[in-house]
This record gives structure tokens, sequence and C-alpha cells, in this order.
């Protein structure tokens, strides 16, 4: 697999999981305590920890980037 394409499937876990932390049932779940209320923290984590990532992966991406646009 490529860094690009890594990074691609990253960014995309990262969209559906922030569409999850959004997601009017998974708040209502919290809301009514019907799951454990860390789980909100835990998705948070999750999001912060992917977006940390992301942010390495870019950085790899774009070096590389730029070497290919030298040649």
């Amino acid at each position: 697999m490529k860094t690009i394409e890594i990074l691609k499937a990253f960014n995309s876990c990262y969209v559906n999981i922030q569409a999850i932390a959004q997601d009017e049932n998974w708040l209502l779940l919290i809301a009514d305590k019907k799951i454990d209320p860390e789980a909100a923290t835990h998705i948070g984590d999750v999001l912060h920890y992917l977006g940390e990532a992301i942010e390495c992966l870019e950085e790899v991406v774009e070096v590389k980037f730029n070497q290919d646009a030298e040649v």
C-alpha cells in the first residue's frame, strides 16, 4: 500500500468516526446512559490519535510530492 493510499484510508476512517460521534443515535445512547459514558471519551481519543497519525503521514506525502516535483 502506498503512503498516499494509507493517508486516504485514515482520512476516510476519520470522517466515518466523526460522523458516528455526531450521530443523534450515538449521542442519545450516551445521554440515556445505555452505554458507558466513557465511550464518548474513547471516540474523542480515537479521533485525536487518528488525527495525529494523519498529520505524520501528510508530512511524508508532502516530502515525497516535493521530491517528485524536483525530478
